[in-house]
């Protein structure tokens, strides 16, 4: 994606117009913390919910083994100057907020919220061709693959490295013999008519079994496609809601991450279907 097509994007998100967070994500506790784009949230086990992070502009988050949460804070400083910046923050585990990259002008680009269970970040070099890239935990960085795609956005990774990203309206996935292929969802069978095109797609996840889901906007519901190719909806949001992203708890339990057209957002937990 083109640095300018990026800040328009960013900013009508940051205006509350554009496409939601994906960040949601669990620890050993049974704590869900999540983003609003405002702020990020902790929900307890008891349902009861608080700031944890305040005033961040993040779309994803990451947990670490330690239980220490990783996210962006990304501003647009104005039309005087048209420019952009950013910061990653961590929240440690026993609360306390740093940051591990500083206040940096422009947008975040060799550092990655979407890691495996060693730590290694992957990410895209958005270009032509987009370069499929990952950094070990020694600093090390791999280039996986190369190719042609038009609007490269959501990601996610495997514990065991295999990368999904969605382009456009289509999901794929990099094997880690540097294929990559598409892979199949509702949306292939939707009429063009009732396409938004760019965001029908979601955020990406997966459990234990190696099941792999998608939020699929447009349709108000969360497919599961399993490690067979076999598409099942799992869940489904009531209007005005709509699944922006999710993640599977250890039990099997959903929690999906849902926001609605008064861009509010909230986090819901179901049985999968």
């Amino acid at each position: 994606m083109k640095p300018l097509l990026l800040g328009i994007l960013l900013l009508l998100a940051i205006k509350g117009t554009a496409h939601p967070g994906v960040g949601i994500v669990q620890d050993a506790q049974g704590n869900v913390y999540f983003t609003d784009l405002e702020n990020v949230w902790k929900r307890a086990p008891n349902g009861q919910q608080r700031i944890v992070v305040a005033r961040v502009h993040t779309h994803e988050l990451y947990l670490d083994p330690q239980g220490n949460l990783y996210g962006e804070h990304v501003w647009y400083e104005g039309e005087a100057t048209n420019k952009w910046g950013h910061y990653v923050w961590r929240l440690s585990a026993g609360g306390q907020i740093s940051k591990v990259v500083p206040n940096t002008p422009g947008f975040l680009t060799n550092y990655s919220f979407t890691r495996d269970q060693t730590g290694a970040m992957y990410w895209v070099e958005r270009g032509a061709p987009c370069r499929f890239l990952k950094m070990l935990p020694n600093g090390n960085i791999k280039l996986l693959a190369t190719g042609r795609f038009k609007d490269v956005r959501w990601q996610h990774v495997t514990p065991t490295g295999q990368f999904y990203f969605v382009d456009d309206d289509a999901l794929y996935v990099l094997a880690a013999d540097g294929t990559i292929k598409r892979v199949k969802s509702d949306l292939d069978e939707a009429p063009p008519s009732t396409a938004k095109v760019n965001h029908n797609l979601g955020g990406i996840f997966s459990d234990r079994q190696g099941n792999i889901y998608v939020a699929v906007t447009n349709q108000r519901k969360v497919q599961r496609l399993s490690p067979n190719g076999h598409i099942t909806t799992v869940a489904r949001s009531s209007a005005p809601w709509t699944a922006s992203s999710g993640l599977v708890a250890s039990n099997g339990d959903l929690w999906l991450l849902e926001y609605n057209t008064a861009n509010q957002v909230r986090v819901r937990r179901v049985r999968p279907q």
